[in-house]
């Protein structure tokens, strides 16, 4: 059969495909190598439950299923325009402040706005870097394991961060945080590695959040509770001005 094209697309993306084969699409995600040992625990402690009582069996098998699910990788697609700044997480906006960026990023003393995406255990947590450049410094810190969610996260808990800067000399902060529940925070690149825009650069196991501090200057385009995902929504433009807008958390 001839796929034929419509008048017109909703999506540029759009394609004749059936349902049943988009389902699979969503159905056998592509899991991120970091998860293969993870799940091959899972089952081999599945099996064992299952020698001992079968209802385990199935209980362990839902547990391998989850597993597999979290350290899913799907491919997403990446905006092209120029000057936008990517979310580095699935997950929701819980917090947009205007703070004093960490020290150890180097982005100088003056308050700036910190965008946090939350990552519950269900989420995608791959992350991807919010635009392109040359990651300057990473500062790896120790710390408490406090809910993610809560504002005191980003001083207390164990985190990662990373300064990004573009080739036009603007500075960004990204900052993986450890939750109440995740204890490994996994980096793949190195201090003067290039990255692009929705790239792959990290991941955070079971639960936890991530802070982008925006230049100076530049307007959040997201609002505390929106869903965001990783390498698609855009948090800001570097060409939108920050004009504290009323509703913005200062």
């Amino acid at each position: 059969m001839r796929c034929r094209a419509a008048r017109t697309l909703p999506h540029p993306f759009e394609s004749c495909e059936s349902p049943s084969m988009n389902m699979l699409k969503i159905v056998a995600v592509p899991m991120h190598r970091e998860g293969r040992k993870f799940v091959a625990i899972f089952a081999a402690i599945t099996i064992i439950l299952g020698l001992v009582w079968q209802p385990l069996f199935w209980l362990g098998c839902g547990a391998t299923v989850w597993c597999y699910y979290f350290f899913r990788d799907p491919v997403r697609v990446i905006p092209q325009q120029e000057g936008l700044i990517l979310s580095p997480a699935d997950g929701v906006v819980s917090l947009i402040q205007y703070v004093v960026p960490p020290s150890e990023l180097d982005l100088g003393d003056a308050p700036v706005t910190r965008v946090s995406v939350f990552m519950n255990v269900f989420n995608c947590h791959v992350n991807r870097a919010p635009l392109t450049g040359t990651v300057r410094k990473i500062a790896y810190h120790k710390g408490q394991f406090l809910n993610a969610s809560f504002d005191k996260a980003s001083e207390l808990n164990e985190r990662n961060a990373l300064m990004i800067e573009t080739p036009e000399g603007v500075r960004i902060g990204v900052v993986q945080i450890a939750g109440l529940v995740a204890r490994r925070i996994v980096c793949f690149v190195r201090e003067g590695d290039a990255v692009e825009a929705g790239h792959r650069f990290g991941l955070i196991r079971f639960g936890s959040r991530l802070d982008v501090y925006l230049p100076e200057g530049v307007a959040p385009l997201v609002s505390v509770g929106q869903t965001a995902v990783a390498g698609e929504t855009i948090l800001a433009d570097l060409a939108t001005p920050d004009a504290r807008r009323p509703g913005v958390p200062q």
